[in-house]
């Protein structure tokens, strides 16, 4: 049986790293074998998890102590991304409990997106290889633009593929530069709080709509059973 929800919420749009998926553990394989390549050590995974939802470069930034002036910086970067390329969905899965909230969503009627940074050539072959295009509104990657976020255009083109206005959709992300985005876009906002937040970053500062311990703590803003 269908539900519907309480709200006037027609489409819920996701970051993907750190809010809809949990990539970090193949993003962490491919930075440890890059160190590897570099006779460096292992890096422990609590310290890979903080930087995924902030792109290659900030993994290669906290990864290898490496600066964008660094001449093997950019070189190091796209050898990340071609070891991530081939390793995409490896450990890459839903948050726990987020087949709940998709099925959920989908039982109520409300249409659910994407929203990244992370490129095209990574979301899209993700996005199959866990059966999940078929079922998203939209798929908006960090290239599909010229502009991504915190601009709003990305946000705002997801909206339109979803037959939404930016009233009727909330973005939920784990990055202040998600939530800026989604003001700037004049919609609604929820912090990810189960996503890849460093110690010091501060979500309660960044003016979102609501936080989110756990997944499920979606359908309860939304007002809407699992």
């Amino acid at each position: 049986m269908s539900v519907t929800a309480k709200t006037n919420i027609k489409t819920v749009l996701f970051d993907l790293d750190g809010t809809l998926l949990d990539t970090a553990p193949d993003l962490a394989f491919a930075l440890n074998q890059l160190r590897a390549e570099r006779q460096l050590p292992t890096l422990a995974f609590d310290k890979i998890r903080p930087l995924v939802s902030h792109g290659g470069a900030a993994l290669i930034r906290g990864g290898l102590d490496m600066n964008e002036t660094d001449p093997e910086f950019e070189p190091c970067r796209q050898r990340l991304l071609d070891i991530y390329q081939d390793n995409l969905i490896n450990k890459t899965r839903l948050f726990q409990d987020m087949d709940k909230v998709l099925n959920a969503l989908e039982n109520a009627q409300i249409k659910w997106g994407v929203v990244t940074n992370k490129p095209a050539r990574f979301t899209l072959p993700i996005m199959r290889g866990l059966q999940l295009d078929s079922r998203a509104s939209s798929i908006v990657c960090g290239d599909t633009l010229n502009r991504n976020k915190p601009h709003p255009d990305p946000i705002l083109l997801a909206c339109q593929q979803s037959d939404s206005t930016h009233t009727e959709c909330v973005y939920i992300g784990d990055a202040q530069r998600d939530i800026e985005a989604g003001r700037n876009a004049n919609m609604p906002t929820l912090v990810a709080l189960f996503g890849y937040l460093d110690k010091d970053d501060q979500p309660d500062t960044w003016q979102a709509d609501g936080m989110l311990n756990t997944p499920l703590d979606i359908l309860d803003w939304l007002q809407i059973k699992a």
